[in-house]
């Protein structure tokens, strides 16, 4: 085992902002999606598939790096080919693989993703372990977090496995630096062993994040409820003091405990690949946050116009990106999503 030595593989406009941006990173599963090239099929009747860099949190590093945010992602990769696959496409999307372990004990995890006509995708994984699983949190460094402005995380590395302890870990140091601590239970039911098992994980993790980012998918899975504002008391518990709720095609709302505020969705007449749409969505929306220098302490103050308008520019940014193949690859620029 041993950690990339890397460092920024930036083009000048991250050089240019390194000393004025604080980075965002992401802890959790680097893997590689094997796409499906026809749409309509479950995994076993699909012929052909291309291979792409995922993952959902590193979708967010690859989100973040997009629009000109520092972004590190802490994982541990295969001493494989997928692995060296991995690490080099962080790299090229600027994003900091100084994180990152290598272990020869498991193999980089896969997805196999098969395309539903509507867009949306479903996900059949290899991972028995998966490379990242095996991340101990004797690895996470508290040097890292210095200027770090937020950690994501997502659920599926939450298992009963030492990356769970790794999260804690890092939760501890991001919050020692007053960073922001961002959770997207992302569920992905097939990972686990039980519904159960998988819900408790995410209550339990819950109370230790500052944005809770969660899906009309997810809603009813967590709390038994299908209206947002009905279960709000039911999430904002322990640190939270923001509540972003994805709704897709139809948008999204935001929520303090003082204020809220929503925006409908934006119609796309040619839906290509929503692959990891929601993770853009929430790295698009820490940079917004970051950009602005709204500190962890301050979230709770946020008012409607604000909230309003950080989830229109990150409803926009998932509009463009999927219209395009894959995950981080299809993630607009800062160029490309105007000054704002």
């Amino acid at each position: 085992m041993f950690l990339d030595k890397n460092i920024y593989n930036t083009f000048e406009g991250i050089k240019e902002r390194r000393d004025i941006m604080k980075k965002i990173l992401a802890i959790g599963e680097a893997l590689i999606d094997f796409i499906a090239n026809e749409s309509g099929f479950e995994v076993k009747d699909v012929t052909s598939f291309s291979p792409k860099v995922g993952g959902a949190p590193a979708n967010v590093c690859g989100a973040a790096a997009k629009l000109g945010n520092p972004a590190g992602m802490i994982t541990m990769l295969g001493l494989d080919q997928f692995g060296d696959k991995i690490v080099e496409y962080l790299k090229e999307n600027n994003v900091s693989t100084e994180y990152l372990y290598r272990t020869s004990e498991a193999s980089t995890s896969l997805a196999f993703v098969s395309k539903l006509l509507n867009g949306d995708s479903n996900y059949t994984f290899f991972r028995n372990p998966g490379a990242d699983m095996l991340l101990e949190p004797d690895k996470i460094k508290a040097l890292w977090f210095r200027n770090t402005y937020a950690l994501h995380f997502c659920s599926v590395d939450l298992g009963n496995f030492p990356m769970r302890q790794a999260h804690l870990k890092a939760i501890e140091y991001a919050n020692m630096h007053d960073s922001i601590i961002s959770f997207d239970p992302n569920i992905r039911i097939a990972l686990w062993p039980s519904e159960t098992s998988l819900r408790n994980a995410i209550i339990q993790f819950i109370p230790l994040c500052n944005i809770l980012k969660i899906s009309s998918d997810e809603l009813e899975f967590i709390t038994g409820k299908s209206n947002i504002k009905d279960a709000l008391s039911d999430l904002f518990i322990g640190n939270v003091e923001l509540i972003i709720y994805t709704k897709g095609k139809d948008g999204a709302e935001a929520y303090t405990k003082k204020a809220s505020a929503l925006v409908d969705g934006i119609k796309v007449s040619n839906v290509v690949d929503t692959t990891g749409a929601g993770d853009g969505f929430i790295g698009s929306f820490l940079v917004q946050l970051n950009k602005r220098k709204i500190e962890k302490a301050n979230l709770k103050d946020l008012d409607s116009k604000t909230l309003e308008e950080l989830l229109d520019f990150s409803n926009r940014f998932c509009a463009k990106s999927i219209t395009r193949h894959g995950a981080i690859a299809s993630y607009p620029t800062e160029d490309e999503m105007g000054s704002n």
